[in-house]
This record gives C-alpha cells, structure tokens and sequence, in this order.
C-alpha cells in the first residue's frame, strides 16, 4: 500500500516542486553562518527583490547561542496577474515573548520579515514587509500546520501550492523552551481588482 501511495504522490510533488524552479532563495548553508539571512542573536532585514515575494523559510534552533535562531528565506516572482506591486511597507512589530497573529493590511503579501533579538525574554520580534498588487483581494485562505513541528526542532516550510501566497502568521512563544512555532495565514488573490480594504 505505501508503495501505490508513494506511486501517486511522487509526481505531484515533483511537478508541485517544477513550478518553483526560477526562484531567489538568499544564500543558504547549514554549516556556515555567513550564508544565512542574519547571525545569532543580531538583528536582521530581508526583502525579497521588487515584484517577489516570500515562498519557503528555513531555520534553525540553537538553545546554546541563546535560544535564537538562523533564518533563511526563497522568494519567486507573483503571479504575472497580479502585476506588478502598486506599494510596499513595514508592519506593525510584534513584540518578544508575546504570542501574536498579524496579516498584511491593505490586502498585502509578504514580502520580507525584519527582526530583533532581545536577551532579556531570548526571543525576537517581528515585522513583515507587505506589498500590494494594484487591489486584487485574497481568498480561499487557510492556516498551515505548525512550524516547526515541536519547539527547538529545524524548520523548514515551502510553498507547493501555486498561485497561494504567505499573507501574515500566528505565533505561539513557549516560555520554557524560549521558542516560537508559527502557523502561516495563505491566501489565493482574485485576477481582478475588488473594492475590500481587507479581508
């Protein structure tokens, strides 16, 4: 039985995993800490190039570097229906050792994440760097499971679906592990422009 089921699911995942073949991924390497998006416990800002937007985290947990963590992040090219972005912005922060749930405003997409690290809670607050694609709106949204899986463990989260974009995250902060799981919001956006502020 789990060979018929390997069978089916390879290709899709195969072709699921074709349809980002052209994207930005900043450097990443699991050895060297040069080739991540920041350096334990310093803060750090990554944008995706102008028209991209966030596609797959990774990261890593090290409870000896102050229970902090190395981010790395893929950007791919929106939609071509979409466009091109009409305007981009920072967020409002989320502060350390809070739990907290924040979706782009103006129906934005996430673009980027800036972050801090703060030793005295040994955690981070977050914003997201959101852009707008002329006043298409989102739909069919959904949570993604959590990531990581458990406190403390890699993470490593991709975007198969196609034409589903990262729009925010819930977060939950354990004080006794002194990390984060987050839950990604992702959204489909209309091809055309609607009236809604947000939805």
């Amino acid at each position: 039985m789990d060979l018929i089921l390997l069978c089916v699911f390879l290709p899709l995942v195969t072709m699921a995993w074709g349809q980002y073949g052209d994207y930005y991924y900043g450097p990443y390497n699991h050895g060297d800490n040069d080739e991540w998006a920041n350096v334990y416990r310093q803060g750090f800002n990554f944008q995706c190039p102008h028209g991209q937007v966030i596609v797959a985290i990774r990261s890593v947990f090290s409870k000896k570097e102050g229970s902090d963590r190395l981010w790395n992040y893929a950007c791919m090219p929106a939609s071509q229906s979409l466009g091109e972005p009409t305007e981009c912005w920072w967020e409002e922060i989320n502060r350390a050792g809070t739990e907290w749930y924040q979706t782009c405003s103006n129906n934005g997409l996430v673009a980027g994440f800036q972050s801090q690290y703060f030793p005295s809670v040994l955690d981070r607050e977050w914003q997201f760097y959101c852009c707008r694609f002329s006043r298409r709106c989102p739909y069919s949204c959904w949570l993604t499971t959590e990531y990581p899986g458990h406190y403390g463990e890699d993470m490593d989260m991709m975007m198969y679906s196609y034409d589903y974009y990262i729009r925010g995250a819930t977060t939950t902060f354990s004080a006794v592990d002194r990390d984060r799981q987050w839950k990604f919001i992702v959204c489909r956006m209309t091809d055309y422009d609607c009236p809604f502020q947000n939805v």
